[in-house]
């Protein structure tokens, strides 16, 4: 059960509304719990969709596939069921299981990158670190980590607040039997 409802239809006042809608206009998007639940607060919520441009930074540098393991690396480490759902989704729609990726070396330094910040507050060793810069320049890698602390604020706000998980997202949960693995 969360511990802040999203906010209820009577309590959107309409420079919310017009965020809302602007948002799902702009990207295509649903206003899911955690939005809602953001909602309470106006700059709060404009503040945390800035994830979408970078996200889209993000696929430039990395490709689409390898931009969603980067994100649900960096969600499973930091426990976030809600966001790790969220990209289980995009995996198995896309016909993975997130239990069985096949990876390149370089997709898994990418994927170990985004993990290792997660788990490891930023502190993370130097050979993965250098693993990334090696292959990314100054630009690519400031979008990188800019987005993995972004998406771990999310993750962070999404356990905080214990947003339920959207309906939608149920058919793509992990099995008991997978988290036992």
């Amino acid at each position: 059960m969360a511990r802040i409802e999203p906010i209820s239809e009577a309590n959107i006042t309409p420079s919310l509304r017009q965020a809302f809608e602007k948002h799902v206009k702009d990207y295509n998007a649903r206003i899911t719990n955690m939005k809602a639940t953001l909602g309470h607060s106006i700059l709060a919520f404009e503040v945390y969709m800035q994830w979408y441009p970078l996200y889209k930074e993000v696929e430039k540098i990395l490709g689409k596939r390898l931009a969603y393991l980067f994100a649900y690396a960096i969600s499973f480490a930091s426990e976030c069921p809600l966001c790790s759902t969220f990209f289980r989704k995009i995996i198995m729609d896309a016909g993975e299981k997130p239990e069985n990726l096949q990876l390149t070396s370089s997709e898994q330094k990418v994927v170990d990158f985004g993990s290792s910040i997660a788990k490891h507050g930023g502190h993370i060793a130097d050979e993965i670190y250098e693993g990334m810069a090696a292959r990314y320049d100054k630009k690519d890698m400031v979008v990188l980590i800019a987005f993995a602390g972004q998406m771990i604020a999310t993750n962070v706000f999404s356990n905080v607040t214990q947003t339920d998980i959207d309906q939608y997202l149920f058919d793509y949960l992990p099995s008991v039997k997978d988290s036992l693995k």
